[in-house]
């Protein structure tokens, strides 16, 4: 039985090597879309989903605990990865993925990609071509199998160009160089594997644009990345608003609930357990005093918590 799911694995990936092979390492249009099909909107030319700029100007704002939390209710299990090292503690990384899988060299393989590259227009190694892709609020995701000596995906070149074509920064399941030169670029973060002062060897990218592993989570281009110091949350495209609009609801709840409890119109038991139609009035009532955090109806309250379990 074992040897039989071995065989069709290795059919799987060698069909997938296949069809991301037609066309310069990338996937081909019309698997991604079939891929990220519940994603209804907007797309990039090359397929991915194009969360709007203000989802991502938003999910700036809320906690990755509760973003976590409503992906979990969904049944989406795999989507989070920690243990990172990060350039700054306090710059959070958040984007559409654009990502990137890297595996060991192989002369043969890599010569023949190169040559490939190269006859389709694609300048230098093969870990500066995944940056010639990206645009503003991109987050360049690359999967370089967890090396660390000789895994640098980025040094302080490569990080200027990252971020003046993304204005945003990476997530390597790899290492970075150039530490030091790096942190002085303002708003630029890493989050990585590790730091080390080698140089890229020994590695080729075997895949742009395609859905990776980092880690535990599985990641698909255009997902939303939210990177923050407790480790990065990848959030299916479809389900973006819904994660950052019911997060951005959990922390006016908290702003509400101490204000109750503080004011002992209710316990902490009846705002930390099912809201009855006089708390949820209430709330409704509460903010429409302060316009400043935002509007909601009662229609669009219920729906909230109609699978709350924070």
């Amino acid at each position: 039985m074992m040897k039989h799911m071995f065989k069709l694995n290795i059919a799987i990936v060698f069909l997938f090597f296949i069809s991301i092979g037609l066309k310069g390492q990338t996937i081909p249009k019309e698997e991604l879309i079939f891929l990220t099909s519940e994603w209804k909107g907007e797309r990039f030319d090359d397929g991915r989903p194009r969360i709007p700029d203000g989802i991502l100007e938003r999910a700036k704002k809320i906690g990755i605990d509760d973003a976590w939390t409503v992906l979990n209710n969904e049944g989406y299990t795999n989507q989070f990865e920690g243990n990172w090292k990060m350039i700054h503690d306090d710059v959070p990384v958040v984007g559409r993925a654009l990502t990137a899988m890297y595996m060991p060299s192989r002369p043969d393989v890599e010569s023949n990609i190169k040559a490939r590259g190269h006859a389709e227009g694609r300048k230098g190694n093969t870990n500066s071509w995944p940056i010639e892709m990206l645009s503003q609020g991109d987050v360049y995701v690359a999967d370089g199998f967890g090396k660390i000596d000789a895994g640098t995906l980025m040094g302080a070149t490569l990080a200027t160009s990252i971020f003046s074509k993304s204005g945003n920064g990476v997530v390597f399941n790899g290492s970075a160089r150039d530490l030091e030169t790096v942190k002085e670029l303002e708003g630029f973060n890493a989050f990585v594997r590790d730091f080390h002062p080698s140089f890229l060897e020994e590695m080729v990218t075997m895949g742009l644009n395609v859905p990776i592993r980092m880690g535990a989570a599985i990641v698909l281009p255009g997902d939303l990345v939210i990177a923050k110091q407790e480790g990065v949350l990848f959030v299916p495209a479809h389900l973006a608003e819904q994660v950052v609009a019911t997060a951005e609801f959990v922390a006016l709840k908290d702003v509400f609930g101490f204000e109750m409890v503080r004011t002992k119109k209710y316990t902490t038991g009846e705002i930390d357990s099912q809201w009855s139609d006089k708390i949820k009035n209430d709330f409704i009532n509460w903010l429409k005093g302060k316009p400043e955090l935002g509007k909601m109806t009662r229609e669009e309250l219920d729906k909230v918590l109609s699978k709350r379990t924070w």
